[in-house]
């Protein structure tokens, strides 16, 4: 009878310890896919960010999630930055490939983003234009919008990178 109870103890300690490893497991894939799988949420911010990024592009437009655009869209355009869109947005070299290697590792690489878009702007991209296609183009050219590039104009929380259905106020 001990021999047998002996036994039983055996198997619940291995049982047991069987349970610790598969929590372990599954609590190390949810850390590592969750990090990744940020860009698809309702946040669209990495969860690391660089503020390097927030300075430099931030000064002059939102720094866009770099989810919005594969990584090959953010590497032409970080390579081309001397004609930005019409602009000189050149940056020193130490600033340039830290911002690169960021959007390197953060650009989008998920089914909606897989693609450059035309002229790699955003806003020419499949996804942008599938989820704006109810907004009017004149709400886009009000004075208060200006651009459908400025996305703070209407997403109340973009600057924290949420850009929820719900925070969305059109200005009038």
């Amino acid at each position: 009878m001990a021999q047998k109870n002996k036994h039983h103890q055996e198997i619940n300690m291995k049982e047991f310890f069987g349970l610790i490893l598969l929590t372990l497991v599954l609590l190390a894939v949810i850390a590592l896919t969750s990090k990744h799988a940020n860009a698809g949420s309702k946040s669209m911010s990495p969860v690391q960010s660089l503020p390097i990024y927030q300075t430099e592009c931030g000064s002059c437009h939102l720094a866009y999630p770099p989810g919005f655009l594969p990584k090959t869209s953010w590497e032409q355009l970080m390579s081309t930055l001397s004609k930005h869109y019409g602009t000189d947005a050149s940056i020193d070299a130490k600033s340039s490939h830290q911002i690169n290697q960021w959007l390197s590792q953060y650009g989008g690489s998920y089914k909606r983003v897989k693609e450059s878009p035309p002229e790699n702007r955003i806003t020419k991209s499949v996804w942008f234009e599938r989820k704006h296609r109810k907004v009017k183009s004149s709400d886009f050219t009000k004075p208060s919008v200006k651009s459908p590039a400025n996305c703070a104009a209407c997403h109340q929380r973009a600057e924290q990178g949420q850009f929820d259905d719900d925070d969305v106020r059109i200005p009038e």
